[in-house]
């Protein structure tokens, strides 16, 4: 059975720099009424570049909303209509100075669609070629290389926690594992 909830009323709360917030009042299956604080992004990418040696390049950068830096594979926000996959190639090139001449989309998916409607858009980099990293006047940024083994053995160990990585890990053991 497929349950909906019908939107009765929409009120901007927040309109920001990175997100937007909504509160919706909605109509649920029951005729009941019930309040959704939604955020509004215009969705991400993640880049899994990977070397000709096996190693992944990650950026490490703290993370004010966990208090803590995170090892991540390198991501960003799309703008206003950009294309998932030159969003990418831009990213990569600003957070970690590499360029792709191989970049090939892997799978998108939500990150928390209980109250965000952002929708992160997966690619794998390959044919890698160093450059000068352009991160953003607010991006302090570390590039790690590691080898696929121990950053499983991070995730499982809970060094790693961010999500797109733990995606993007997996997803990479799963293609690397077919490619053999």
């Amino acid at each position: 059975m497929t349950y909906e909830e019908k939107t009765m009323k929409s009120e901007k709360i927040y309109e920001g720099k990175v997100l937007n917030l909504r509160l919706d009042t909605v109509e649920l299956p029951d005729k009941k009424y019930t309040k959704r604080e939604i955020v509004e992004h215009p969705g991400a990418v993640a880049i899994i570049p990977i070397t000709e040696e096996g190693e992944i390049i990650l950026v490490k950068q703290f993370r004010k909303a966990i208090e803590d830096e995170s090892l991540e594979i390198p991501a960003g926000s799309l703008e206003k209509g950009e294309d998932p996959t030159r969003c990418a190639i831009r990213e990569l090139k600003e957070e970690t100075g590499v360029t792709a001449s191989e970049v090939k989309f892997l799978l998108e998916f939500y990150t928390s669609p209980g109250y965000s409607n952002e929708k992160m858009h997966l690619f794998l980099a390959r044919k890698l070629k160093k450059g000068v990293a352009e991160p953003e006047n607010d991006e302090y940024i570390d590039i790690v290389k590691m080898k696929l083994e121990d950053l499983m053995e991070k995730i499982n160990n809970g060094e790693i926690a961010d999500s797109k990585t733990i995606i993007g890990l997996l997803k990479l053991k799963e293609i690397l594992k077919e490619e053999l």
